[in-house]
């Protein structure tokens, strides 16, 4: 039997993403959101998941990628972390997949940035790359800006 890993899928910017399903509390539509004055601009907002205050980042802007749209609506990862759950805010949810562990790829060496810090590597599918997040570190608030 080979060994497998199983992932929540996500998408960014027509990229996809996962994090590994066991990390993943649950997934939302969107949330109003109250702002947080002096944040760090990663940080969209606190969301209220059922009476418990959990903090929004902006997956965007924490991979430095281009701001989503205004007419769109970003979708909720609620991640487990030791500091308990975030939300990571991506731009459409895909399914939970199971791959081969055989297909990873750890992260290039010209990999940089924030990347380099929040991208474990990728597995090769069939029609495209399935990029994995370390859910930790992603939730991990950069200083403020």
């Amino acid at each position: 039997m080979k060994p497998t890993r199983q992932y929540c899928t996500f998408y960014l910017d027509r990229l996809m993403f996962g994090v590994e399903v066991q990390k993943v509390q649950e997934v939302i539509r969107y949330q109003e959101m109250t702002r947080v004055p002096l944040a760090s601009r990663v940080v969209k907002g606190l969301i209220n998941l059922r009476g418990q205050i959990v903090t929004a980042i902006d997956l965007r802007r924490r991979l430095e990628f281009a701001d989503r749209p205004a007419d769109q609506m970003p979708m909720n990862v609620v991640v487990r972390t030791d500091e308990g759950p975030t939300s990571l805010l991506v731009d459409d949810i895909g399914d939970v997949l199971e791959v081969d562990e055989n297909s990873f790829e750890p992260p290039p060496e010209t990999l940089r940035g924030v990347a380099r810090d929040v991208i474990r590597g990728a597995y090769k599918l069939k029609d495209r790359l399935l990029l994995t997040l370390d859910s930790d570190r992603a939730a991990n608030l950069p200083p403020a800006d």
